[in-house]
């Protein structure tokens, strides 16, 4: 927490900067851009007023928007700030494998055995941890079918077995290639994580996803194959629970045109952590998202909410693609 000096330096630039919000515990400000946002009417109030009613809160709020055709920056959030993400980092890994693909060093056929992706996490049985191999009779998956798993329901023995099967140096390495700083897979998934583990199984920030995600869509992420494999993983996802609830999609068939909509998306979900990346096509623009929280998850009252302020993010999306 910070000193009553910081406190007071805080407030009084609250007082003079209306557009500056608290947003880190540890005492710093950054500031809070929105375009237009002394316009109470501005693309993106509701979001700009959601996201910093949590900041005030105590928790720590990331978000980062973007068109996609021009690359106007349509919010920013404390988005250069490096938060737990979950299992947003899985993203990484995706890039890897497709990589990988393209440079033949793996095949779409080559096995990744699930006893090597339970091993890994240790525990991964749990049934808190979720996925969906766990629950089949398959020994072993071709590793495009366990990159499905991973980009349909984040599944963790699949993402443990890729993991294991590239390389986290492999993976990290990518990351850089791309241009990514504070955006990291860091550990397989696990149960429960000891002193030896990292704390969080990826960090990253919005600003970093939101790009990447744009990179994506422009098949500038790697290169043309590479980027439309990814997106092609990522367009089975089911968890529309965050942002993407307010696009009005099926969890579980939303690949083609939906009242004009095409959503890629990925997100990431621990005790106080909640995170989403992604991509949305509407019948006039295109927008690249990512928005972060970390919060004190005490009670399920507290969690709603920052659902709800999720879902106020992705009103204001599908209004800028409509």
């Amino acid at each position: 927490m910070a000193g009553e000096g910081d406190a007071e330096r805080s407030r009084r630039a609250r007082d003079a900067d209306p557009g500056r919000h608290r947003t880190d515990r540890s005492g710093s400000s950054a500031h809070a851009r929105l375009n237009g946002a002394e316009d109470r009417s501005a693309p993106f109030e509701r979001s700009f007023r959601a996201l910093g009613s949590l900041a005030f809160a105590n928790a720590r709020v990331s978000a980062a928007a973007a068109d996609l055709d021009t690359g106007e920056t349509l919010l920013a959030i404390d988005d250069t700030v490096a938060l737990p993400t979950a299992e947003v980092g899985r993203l990484l890994l995706l890039v890897e494998v497709a990589a990988q693909f393209g440079a033949g060093r793996i095949a779409p056929l080559d096995q990744v055995a699930r006893e090597a992706g339970r091993d890994a996490g240790g525990g991964i049985d749990d049934p808190r941890v979720g996925g969906l191999w766990s629950s089949l009779l398959l020994p072993s998956l071709g590793v495009i079918d366990a990159a499905t798993l991973v980009g349909a329901v984040r599944d963790p023995v699949a993402t443990n077995g890729l993991i294991r099967l590239v390389g986290f140096d492999a993976i990290r390495a990518r990351g850089e290639s791309l241009g990514l700083r504070r955006t990291a897979l860091l550990d397989y998934t696990r149960a429960t994580r000891g002193p030896d583990d990292a704390p969080q199984s990826s960090v990253g920030s919005t600003a970093e996803l939101q790009q990447l995600f744009g990179d994506l869509v422009a098949g500038r992420c790697v290169d043309r194959g590479a980027s439309n494999r990814v997106l092609g993983w990522l367009a089975a996802g089911s968890d529309l629970s965050l942002v993407a609830s307010a696009f009005g999609l099926d969890p579980v068939a939303h690949r083609a045109s939906d009242h004009g909509l095409q959503l890629v998306n990925i997100t990431g979900a621990d005790r106080g952590v909640r995170s989403e990346a992604g991509a949305l096509r509407g019948s006039h623009r295109g927008v690249s998202y990512a928005v972060t929280v970390e919060f004190d998850d005490v009670d399920l009252e507290t969690r709603l909410g920052v659902l709800d302020v999720f879902r106020t993010v992705g009103l204001d999306l599908l209004e800028r693609v409509s």
